[in-house]
């Protein structure tokens, strides 16, 4: 029997401050010299001044399905996402029998046949938000793409209407963004901030009461325990909030990430647009039934996650101790299961730098080589329930930008993926758009 080393043995890897700007080779080299755990200093996430990774498929099962009691959602988001307090406690930071609960009253609003409700809604707001495009000339992508994002959520996941509402919203979030623990009056802008918040989404709240709406807002509102218990209006909110801001990130930064890599490589954008002029026609309004065909869409879209994922890693505080490939990890350890560095293993991905949509398709189907290779939207009891919601607005919006517009970069800009607790081409993908000419 080997001799199981304490944590002190663990790897350690010095990274400098600015990691954050090219993690994907860090973690690479990191793996590629030390295997599948390694540890590394980070001061900002105390009392946990340390972080313990763990890389690959192996890991991912364990920290997901095999071992996931030993470890706590709500301990590892609200140590990087100091938010969480200001949010309240929604299904992403909810551990054990508490998350399977919530999630069994939550899955009727996350199953296809509501979500194939929310198509009108999403081609109607992108159709709206990306009419100003040409007449503007040049615009950020990610920027356009983040207002297009909000407003679906915003209105499918919060029950806000009107435009001056929505942007109201829109402008809390941005400013929740920009607070930092580190501002000296940090608590009473977050005070400030929630209150305005509260006046905003409580009056929804109450009014879906009344109503018995059947939108997804409408379920989380009347949703009710074994018991006949619905959730208080503190619990809704957590929630929501929770939803919109992931659901919102996910969307905006796979969407974009996609764009660009269709710019960078035109004879696969080709192939996309042949495939939707065979399953669109003449037709303008996309179904869930013309999505479900569009297959190369589909690969570029899995390719885009495997390179970009819009969460690099997934934070979980440890509350059991634990062993894995031959260390001993104790609680009160903050863990990371690396979702980007578990992307670009070469055991797994052929050329994983190399943008390759076919690696999905036969007969390579790369990702079928292990479960857990691929996990952009988690896995296991707490994978994402918006994914299927996401991955269908992802397409509505970049299946009606192809369709409609010609998209050119603009030259000399420095992009790239940035990865905080999410990750954004820090100094957005600034395009000159055109009306696309189609074939008659």
């Amino acid at each position: 029997m080997s001799r199981i080393l304490p944590y002190e043995a663990i790897p350690f890897v010095e990274w400098s401050s600015d990691y954050q700007h090219h993690l994907a080779d860090l973690l690479v080299q990191a793996y590629q010299e030390h295997g599948p755990i390694f540890r590394t200093k980070h001061l900002r996430y105390l009392p946990h001044n340390e972080i313990v990774f763990l890389v690959g498929p192996e890991a991912n099962r364990f920290v997901l399905v095999d071992q996931r009691q030993k470890f706590s959602n709500l301990v590892g988001w609200s140590t990087i996402f100091p938010m969480v307090k200001v949010f309240g406690r929604g299904l992403l930071t909810m551990d054990g029998e508490e998350h399977a609960r919530i999630r069994r009253l939550f899955n009727p609003a996350f199953t296809m046949s509501y979500i194939s409700r929310y198509l009108t809604l999403i081609n109607s707001i992108t159709r709206k938000k990306t009419k100003s495009w040409l007449e503007a000339g040049e615009v950020n992508l990610h920027e356009e793409i983040s207002k297009i994002a909000f407003e679906v959520a915003a209105q499918a996941l919060a029950g806000l209407k009107g435009d001056d509402e929505i942007e109201h919203f829109r402008t809390l979030f941005l400013r929740f963004q920009m607070l930092t623990p580190s501002l000296e009056d940090f608590e009473a802008r977050l005070a400030s901030l929630r209150s305005e918040l509260d006046a905003l989404l409580v009056p929804k709240i109450e009014e879906q009461r009344r109503q018995l709406g059947d939108d997804i807002f409408g379920r989380l509102v009347q949703a009710r325990d074994e018991h006949g218990n619905t959730m208080s209006d503190e619990q809704i909110m957590a929630h929501v909030n929770t939803l919109l801001i992931a659901g919102h990130e996910t969307t905006t930064s796979l969407s974009t990430w996609l764009l660009y890599l269709l710019h960078q490589h035109p004879d696969y954008t080709q192939r996309i647009l042949r495939e939707q002029e065979a399953v669109l026609g003449a037709s303008d309004e996309l179904t869930l039934e013309d999505i479900k065909r569009m297959q190369s869409l589909d690969n570029a879209l899995h390719e885009t996650e495997r390179l970009y994922p819009p969460i690099p890693n997934g934070p979980r505080g440890v509350v059991e101790d634990f062993e894995f490939h031959g260390y001993h990890i104790p609680a009160g350890s903050l863990a990371f299961y690396s979702i980007l560095g578990s992307h670009m293993m070469p055991s797994i991905f052929a050329n994983p730098e190399t943008f390759d949509p076919d690696r999905f398709a036969p007969p390579k189907e790369e990702h079928k080589k292990n479960p857990y290779a691929l996990v952009s939207f988690g896995g296991g009891p707490h994978i994402c329930i918006g994914m299927n919601l996401a991955s269908v607005e992802i397409k509505a919006i970049v299946t009606h930008i192809l369709c409609n517009y010609t998209l050119e970069l603009i030259p000399d800009q420095e992009i790239y993926q940035f990865y905080g607790v999410v990750g954004w081409p820090v100094n957005g993908i600034r395009i000159r758009v055109s009306e696309r000419i189609k074939r008659a």
